[in-house]
């Protein structure tokens, strides 16, 4: 197994939609493997594969049940309700933000066995399926934001990148 760089904002891998996996192969288990060393080292509680660089419809997650899950080809089916909760992301170190999202989804995907699965989750097991899947379909916690609000990050991020820091 192999531990992966996580990319960060301003990868453009980040932002392209992700394609589907056609069969799950051993490449693909392997991957799923990879991905789950990669996850736990960042810490995270969830990693998606363009953000190691992989532009797949695939992510990892621990739920915090014991027990580690990988799902592919995902779409949200179901969703209802809103729940606002500070949320950060591996591709943004450092980095949180109130983020509004459902507060109920379910998730229909494949499992690391290739087995049709729905997984349904509130709160902060559902934000991290919405979370995840955007990383699939090329969207960073960034654009969750207000149209101000990502203004300000994205000047923030620019100005970090390049060593300058604003007074304010």
């Amino acid at each position: 197994m192999a531990i992966f760089p996580i990319r960060t904002f301003g990868d453009p891998v980040l932002r392209t939609p992700a394609e589907p996996i056609d069969e799950l192969t051993s490449a693909v288990e392997r991957l799923i493997d990879d991905m789950f060393e990669t996850m736990f080292a960042a810490p995270g509680v969830g990693l998606a594969a363009p953000q190691i660089g992989v532009s797949k419809q695939l992510f990892v997650a621990d739920f915090g049940d014991g027990e580690p899950f990988a799902m592919f080809n995902p779409v949200i089916i179901a969703e209802s309700g809103e729940w606002t909760f500070e949320e950060g992301c591996l591709s943004v170190p450092g980095r949180f933000w109130p983020i509004e999202r459902s507060g109920y989804v379910v998730a229909r995907g494949y499992d690391r066995t290739g087995v049709e699965v729905e997984v349904a989750g509130d709160e902060l097991k559902g934000r991290l399926l919405q979370h995840e899947i955007d990383h699939l379909g090329g969207t960073l916690l960034i654009q969750r934001l207000s149209k101000r609000e990502r203004r300000q990050v994205l000047r923030e991020l620019r100005e970090e990148a390049l060593g300058v820091y604003s007074a304010d």
